[in-house]
Parts: C-alpha cells; structure tokens; sequence
C-alpha cells in the first residue's frame, strides 16, 4: 500500500466512483470533494500528492483551483491532472495555463490514469 494521497475534485458521482476504485486498487488513499471550494479546503488541509480536478465545477471551475493551488508557495509541489469532457486545443492550452500537470480528456481509460499518476509520483 503506498502513502501516497489523492483528491479526485468532480461533481459526477460515476467519475469520482470510478477513480476511486482504479486508484484505491493501485494501492492510493484516495479522497473526494464535489465542488472546487471543498477541494481547495481539502488540498489546505491534508496536502493531497496529486489533485484531479474536474473543469466544470460548482463554486469554483477546475483552472480557478488550479491557479490558486499553483501560486501558493506551500501548495505549488502538488501535482494537478485536469479532467475535462471538452478536448479542444484551447482547453489544454488553458489547462497548461493555469498550471496543470497533466490533462486528461472524458471519458478516460482507467488504466491510462493508473500509468499517469505512477509517471507523476516517480
């Protein structure tokens, strides 16, 4: 089991269930928020490794978090992988923007996510 820690941030239930089953299954803790203020309250208080954040978001969308994650001196270490059911250029391009790792387009093969997280915890 590795100490590792995740933050699955998305408001579709299936999505949260599914990542948490294959990253559980890898071995991850894994938590969940369903808006981008709660992530952003979790990401404060228990530092997740990496955060998967889902672009349409209630409160706060995936680029806000991810900028506000990436400027904090005590938080810019973590590792941000966008979800997005849009995967036009200028989605990604917004995505590396606001300072995200990696970006990932729904619907996603679970295995690929696996590869993805294991490539970004080394």
């Amino acid at each position: 089991m590795s100490n590792k820690t995740i933050l699955i941030a998305d408001d579709e239930a299936h999505v949260v269930r599914s990542l948490t089953f294959v990253l559980q299954k890898a071995g991850y803790k894994v938590s969940s928020a369903s808006n981008g203020e709660e992530a952003l309250n979790q990401i404060r208080q228990a530092r997740p490794d990496i955060v998967f954040l889902d672009v349409m978001m209630p409160k706060k969308n995936g680029y806000e978090v991810c900028e506000e994650i990436k400027k904090s001196p005590e938080l810019k270490s973590t590792h941000v992988i966008i979800l997005t059911a849009k995967g036009q250029e200028s989605d990604k391009e917004q995505g590396i923007k606001a300072g995200a790792d990696e970006f990932i387009t729904k619907p996603f093969s679970p295995m690929d996510i696996v590869t993805k997280v294991k490539n970004l915890l080394g």
